[in-house]
This record gives structure tokens, C-alpha cells and sequence, in this order.
């Protein structure tokens, strides 16, 4: 895993970059989290592709734990990705009420992302 380190709109950005699952299990998510956040970052971009389908299953409890770690840390989290694969109510409600709240977002593109946390 590599951290590419985003300057927008003076706001300091790590997007983690890597070809294989970053967070397979809810404690990768705290590790994330606790690594970034020690170096001095609080806004994080993780890439869908780089995350278990299991996240998006919200009956397992996994994104519930990870995001509210997140919101307790007052880490600010955009989820990069095709999310129209999930169909479920549940998730597209999920998805929908993060974005409306703007802590954790999941985003199509990249630069919204960079946009998003860098606006507040």
C-alpha cells in the first residue's frame, strides 16, 4: 500500500493506493485509521476496489464499526467507487444518509472527493 499525499485547496489529502484488498476485516479498517491519523492526517480517500464486498453488507456490522471509528477520530472518509452494483435498500439508504451527513462519502470520482473533503 502506498499513500499518495493530496495539497488541495490547502488541505492536506492521503488517498491510499494499492493492487490488493487494504481492508479485508474490520480491525484493517482501525489500523487504516489509527496509521494515517498518526501521521498527521484526518481526511482519507480509500479506494472501493481496495475494500472487501463484505463492507457492503451491512447485516456483518463491519462499515458500521469502521465509519464510526472514523467519526470518532473526526477523520473525514471518502470512498472512491461503482457503487451501483448494490442494489439493496438498505446500503443505497446507507450510502445516501453518509453523504447527505458529508463526514464519510462515497463518490464516483476522485476529483469530487478531493472537492468534498477539502470543502470544510
Amino acid at each position: 500500500m502506498n499513500i499518495k499525499n493530496h495539497q488541495h485547496k490547502a488541505t492536506q489529502i492521503a488517498e491510499l493506493i494499492s493492487d490488493e484488498l487494504i481492508i479485508k476485516k474490520a480491525e484493517d479498517g482501525l489500523d487504516v485509521l489509527g496509521n494515517l491519523y498518526y501521521q498527521g492526517f484526518d481526511k482519507i480517500i480509500i479506494h472501493q476496489q481496495n475494500i472487501t464486498p463484505d463492507f457492503f453488507d451491512l447485516k456483518n456490522g463491519m462499515a458500521g464499526e469502521i465509519l464510526q471509528k472514523f467519526s470518532n477520530y473526526r477523520v473525514r472518509l471518502a470512498i472512491v467507487g461503482d457503487f451501483s452494483a448494490y442494489t439493496s435498500k438498505s446500503i443505497k439508504d446507507f450510502i445516501w444518509e453518509s453523504n447527505k451527513i458529508g463526514h464519510i462519502y462515497f463518490l464516483t470520482y476522485l476529483s469530487t472527493a478531493l472537492d468534498k473533503l477539502s470543502g470544510h
